[in-house]
């Protein structure tokens, strides 16, 4: 690996021997002694070397160093006195490698390509990998594979175990009844036909749910059996599971078998997406023989465990669930806050997108008071180039930066893409060939494009608006078809068409290079939300569809009158009238009354906190798009202050979302039920109610609403779009 690793870089290839050379300059790989995959380097006169003190230390030993080099064409340089010694802080650091249609380019790698995505994770300190096994929650086959998934998962298996890496497999449970006996029988011979052509397996990891639907005492019947069937074939593997998705009932039933029956052949609990409990709160009521092992979400930025914090609508519906995703300060973050609650990890990835951050988990892994930037650092001197190394990495912070508040305002965007234009005019032709650069341009193009195109669309909207506030003047079939021309010219005369032509080039080079599927039509992805978001990247970012449906809804009244008034209510949408008040609560500028919680800096899952929801519909309003949700058990609060004690307010609220299937519950302070659960209009519109008059009797009035209680799933469906408190 060093010796192939350093000619790809810098065009020497060093020989190897198993001596040392009497004279002239040396790496030494030898052993040495201390903690389990631990390492020193250190340099001597024209001498560097690696001890490892077991062989993975010496595998990371080699990896520190191929990242610490740096590395030209004819030239290779170490700094001058260095050294190093170190041991991995966490047991586990691993990454999950489904090779599945669902993913959104793994689906299509080689076995050399494979090997080298190995190589590059354990140079940045992994040391586990998780596979997928042929039948799982998605297609079967792919117009990608280069060979079966069963022939692919025994190669990967034989790839991870040639370089000393642990092998897990995710492997849902999703049969229909586990607590038929026969059943039972199938998936012991299904499962154990995996088990038995795998040449290395460490663990097994079950989730409770997504996929998977069975009550906890039969799921662990059928795990206890499914382990005597693992060890069959290698005894030292261990079996995980995750209580994800469980119903309240079910996870009291899961953890009281945990508590008074404590199965001795069950290793430990996985913690991951959907798990109604903290972490905090699981590692209390698991027992303290078993581990915890986390499964945190890197790949997907909305409808996650961990989802950007108060991301741009404009970004969640063209770049949507699955961009390409560096975000190096989250993730730290995120595990500082969870990795010592664990054992480890292993991440849940779909993709070559979130590559950056898996290599930000496992160099934290190692070391948890890394410095991020430095691990940027070393992430663009070995992956992109020893000259690029600064400018790389700055451009990877300023591309997480480009999604921190409201699109726009945030110059940081078209700064972000001039850098990066910077280093794409200078590019070498190599540079122009590496997936991991050509990733960052696209998101810099991608970003810039977007933001222009809410900038002109949204000035087309004021445009139209004030036309139609002038229709009591102009008439209203005028007002609307001029209003109708302005907002039309967001398809007839675009922006931005240059940026916008330079992101389908870079997608065609990230298919050709990394067989990144960016289009459903172009590149066979297997679905527009799987990272497909070439797809998405024209969809209006202002209300033009839902206005030139309301037009043609008052086209077709013969009254002028009725006419006039339906555009008065379009204009004055948001006004609450006097002494009332308006809030859009998926609008980070427009929701001065939510009660916001502890918030993603101390609670990145969302499960103490108000979060801003997406539900992504060009036929609906804008503000309809985004609601302000809590997940689970979790109450969604409003609070307003300095209300007139004597007067009766009435309440104006919209459902929108994207789980329409859950009801909602709204009461006031002191349990005053404003409504009963109920069923959400869909399509959405506004509803009103009374509120009673004990409930702002003091000046102030708290607003609760509550899902159903007890769902398990994803915790999602307590999710409110606009209020108005109206003063009647």
């Amino acid at each position: 690996m060093l010796v192939e690793e350093v000619e790809k870089r810098a065009q020497i290839r060093w020989p190897a021997a198993n001596v040392h050379p009497a004279t002239g300059p040396a790496i030494v790989l030898e052993r040495g002694q201390g903690p389990a995959e631990g390492y020193r380097i250190h340099t001597g006169g024209d001498t560097v070397t690696v001890a490892g003190n077991d062989a993975r230390g010496v595998l990371f030993g080699v990896g520190r160093l191929l990242r610490t080099l740096r590395m030209e064409k004819g030239r290779i340089d170490l700094p001058d006195g260095f050294q190093v010694t170190t041991a991995p802080r966490y047991p586990l650091r691993g990454h999950q490698l489904g090779y599945r249609p669902k993913t959104n380019a793994y689906d299509a790698w080689t076995v050399p390509m494979w090997e080298q995505y190995l190589r590059d994770l354990a140079i940045f300190g992994t040391n586990a990998i998780e596979l997928i096994p042929p039948r799982s929650d998605d297609a079967a086959d792919s117009p990608h594979f280069p060979l079966p998934p069963m022939r692919m998962m025994i190669e990967m298996s034989r790839l991870a175990d040639a370089y000393g890496l642990d092998v897990w497999i995710w492997y849902p449970a999703m049969d229909a009844d586990y607590s038929n006996p026969r059943t039972v029988e199938a998936a012991l011979k299904e499962w154990g036909e995996v088990f038995r052509q795998l040449p290395r397996i460490d663990g097994v990891f079950v989730p409770g749910g997504d996929p998977g639907h069975t009550e906890p005492r039969y799921l662990l019947g059928l795990l206890e059996q499914e382990t005597q069937v693992l060890h069959r074939y290698h005894p030292r593997a261990q079996m995980w599971v995750s209580p994800q998705s469980f119903t309240r009932p079910w996870m009291d039933e899961f953890l009281g078998i945990l508590k008074n029956r404590q199965p001795a052949w069950l290793a430990g609990v996985v913690y991951g997406p959907q798990v109604s409990l903290t972490l905090a709160e699981l590692r209390d009521a698991v027992p303290r023989r078993y581990p915890i092992r986390l499964y945190p979400d890197i790949t997907h930025s909305r409808q996650c465990q961990y989802p950007v914090p108060d991301w741009d609508v404009a970004y969640a519906a063209t770049e949507a669930r699955e961009v390409i995703n560096p975000r190096p300060m989250d993730e730290a973050r995120i595990f500082r806050l969870t990795a010592p609650y664990s054992i480890g990890f292993i991440t849940y990835s779909e993709g070559a997108n979130d590559d950056v951050n898996k290599m930000i988990w496992s160099g934290l892994g190692w070391d948890p008071q890394a410095d991020v930037v430095d691990l940027l650092r070393d992430f663009s001197r070995y992956f992109i180039s020893s000259e690029d190394a600064e400018s790389f990495a700055q451009g990877l912070l300023a591309l997480d930066r480009n999604w921190h508040g409201p699109l726009l305002t945030n110059g940081n965007v078209f700064s972000t893409l001039e850098s990066f234009q910077v280093m794409e005019q200078a590019a070498t032709p190599a540079l122009k060939h590496n997936w991991r650069f050509l990733q960052a341009l696209y998101r810099a193009y991608y970003d810039a494009y977007t933001r222009r195109r809410l900038i002109y669309e949204t000035d087309l909207e004021a445009e139209a608006m004030d036309k139609l506030r002038a229709a009591p003047r102009l008439g209203s079939e005028p007002a609307m078809e001029e209003a109708r021309r302005i907002l039309e010219r967001a398809v007839l005369e675009p922006a931005a068409t240059d940026w916008r032509a330079r992101v389908f080039e870079l997608a065609e080079a990230l298919f050709q290079t990394i067989r990144m599927q960016l289009s459903v039509p172009r590149y066979q992805a297997i679905a527009v939300d799987r990272g497909a978001n070439l797809d998405t990247i024209d969809v209006p970012l202002n209300n033009r569809v839902w206005l030139e449906e309301r037009f043609g809804d008052l086209r077709r009244n013969a009254d002028e009158k009725t006419r006039l008034a339906g555009i008065a209510e379009i204009v004055n949408w948001t006004d609450p009238g006097p002494g009332g008040f308006y809030d859009d609560l998926g609008d980070l500028m427009r929701q001065p009354h939510l009660e916001r919680g502890p918030g993603a800096q101390e609670d990145p899952a969302f499960q103490k906190s108000a979060l801003v929801g997406f539900a992504y519909r060009p036929e609906w309003r804008s503000s309809w798009w985004t609601d302000a949700e809590a997940l689970h058990e979790m109450p969604l609060e409003m609070r307003y202050d300095h209300l007139d004690p004597g007067a009766q307010y009435r309440l104006r609220v919209v459902y929108a979302g994207d789980s329409p299937s859950r009801k909602i519950r709204l009461e006031a302070a002191g349990g005053i039920q404003i409504h009963p659960f109920l069923a959400k209009p869909a399509p959405p519109r506004p509803l009103e109610f009374d509120i009673p008059r004990e409930a702002t009797a003091k000046g102030n009035l708290d607003l609760r609403w509550y899902r159903e209680p007890g769902l398990g799933g994803n915790g999602r469906g307590c999710q409110v779009s606009e209020v108005w408190l109206i003063r009647k």
